[in-house]
């Protein structure tokens, strides 16, 4: 009796050792894979295990074999936009992963007005939550961790878009996706929210990102410890970041700037961060990101409109970037805007302009495209300035400088699109700027009704 006791618990604790096929968290049923693409699976088990996969939508095997430190990956195929389908991963274990679609995977990260959700209390957020069942949405929340090095792994699991599990995930994410489906019709959207609120984006990138470049390891020295959050560049990015790295995405949206209010170079911040994220998955994605909104941060009145006129500026210098501005759908005295639903759209109607092609309105507000000058006029141009228009008639919001660098407000007149600017201090403009201070919500509109963003001319 003895020995059958030793040889049950032999088997036992040997089965166990053999039967180790396994996977991060972020491959589970009910997730979605990237659609028409090579798609990366990896996971650990035994070296030298052989791995089977075979995938559901066209029975495929694929294989591989585990390296000496117990790893192994593979890429597999995906279809068009369908499901649900199973995926089996056989060692000497067999993994079965469930009702997995096929579709468009994207990761919605940042801090608190990424987060926010409909538990926070957002516009009309429990009649949207009561119509938010659709099994074509699926959400991966990443828990806030921090770790002083890259994980491979971290907690959660995929779930369906319900009205309990809409509730507690990233409203601007979710309105994301639900605009994303009305123009890709039965297309499924995987959404990755990793965020945390109160954080800068030096916590966001790889540490040595920020070491090595010396303007940013002088600015990230100037960030404060706080109660609610990390501050050490890397952390975040290590535990909520790293453990996905590779998992195939369509792109980021990303909602983040008040925690870097008071820098100066938050252009050259989120473009090494877009920088480093497009290294790390070896893939040059999309990134739309929406401008912070006007807020009165702190005692310098232009703390707040110098990171939004950064967050402009990194248009130019970093390559398929979209920007929506939000002055008009914000609140001054609230740093959490609650109308997350227009957030949303407008970062959908970017992706679906821009990265799918599949709308061709005008998506984006007014942006300064360039100066010119005749006598005593400032003549500035924009993008996207069809229909330029002021909210109220005439506007106060331009103000012009000669080349002592002195701004003073200036009489606006709007002509062929283009905006013409007088004033009777300046007799020589040679600088402009618009909508210049912390609280200064753009009266300056385009034909769709959408804002221009706040700018000082180069």
């Amino acid at each position: 009796m003895r020995n059958n006791i030793i040889k049950f618990a032999f088997f036992l604790i040997s089965g166990t050792m053999m039967a180790n096929v396994s996977l991060p968290n972020i491959f589970g049923d009910n997730m979605v894979l990237q659609r028409n693409s090579e798609v990366k699976i990896w996971g650990w088990a035994n070296p030298k295990e052989e791995i089977k996969l075979v995938s559901g939508w066209n029975n495929q095997e694929y294989k591989v074999t585990a390296n000496n430190q117990a790893q192994w990956e593979l890429k597999i195929k995906t279809p068009e936009a369908g499901g649900p389908y199973t995926i089996s991963i056989k060692g000497y274990n067999e993994v079965i992963l469930k009702n997995i679609l096929i579709g468009e995977v994207w990761v919605c990260s940042g801090q608190s007005n990424m987060e926010m959700s409909v538990s926070w209390g957002i516009d009309n957020g429990e009649e949207e939550a009561k119509n938010a069942a659709n099994p074509n949405i699926r959400f991966f929340t990443v828990p806030k961790l921090t770790a002083t090095t890259p994980q491979n792994n971290l907690l959660g699991n995929w779930t369906e878009s319900t009205p309990e599990t809409m509730k507690y995930f990233s409203a601007v994410g979710y309105f994301f996706a639900k605009r994303l489906r009305e123009d890709l019709k039965n297309v499924p959207i995987g959404l990755i929210s990793s965020n945390w609120g109160g954080t800068p984006a030096e916590i966001w990138m790889p540490e040595e990102v920020v070491k090595n470049d010396p303007v940013l390891l002088e600015n990230a020295k100037r960030l404060n410890e706080q109660e609610y959050g990390p501050r050490q560049p890397g952390r975040a990015y290590n535990a909520m970041i790293s453990p996905f790295v590779g998992f195939k995405i369509a792109g980021t949206i990303w909602y983040q700037g008040e925690s870097n209010v008071g820098s100066e170079v938050y252009d050259k911040t989120l473009a090494a961060l877009i920088t480093s994220w497009r290294k790390a998955w070896q893939d040059d994605f999309p990134f739309y990101f929406v401008q912070i909104a006007p807020f009165k941060n702190g005692s310098n009145n232009f703390s707040n409109v110098i990171v939004r006129d950064s967050q402009r500026k990194l248009l130019k210098e970093v390559n398929n970037t979209g920007m929506v501005v939000i002055s008009d759908v914000s609140d001054t005295i609230d740093i959490h805007p609650k109308d997350k639903k227009s957030v949303g759209i407008r970062l959908a109607n970017l992706a679906l302009a821009n990265t799918y092609k599949t709308n061709s309105n005008l998506v984006n507000g007014p942006l300064f495209k360039d100066l010119k000058t005749d006598k005593n006029k400032a003549i500035v141009s924009f993008d996207f300035a069809e229909g330029l228009y002021f909210k109220n008639k005439t506007t106060k919001q331009f103000e012009v400088a000669g080349a002592d660098g002195t701004f003073y407000p200036a009489e606006a007149l709007i002509k062929n699109n283009q905006v013409i600017l007088t004033s009777k201090k300046v007799t020589n403009p040679a600088k402009v700027r618009f909508a210049w201070g912390n609280t200064i919500q753009s009266d300056l509109f385009n034909k769709v009704n959408l804002p221009a963003s706040c700018f000082i001319s180069e």
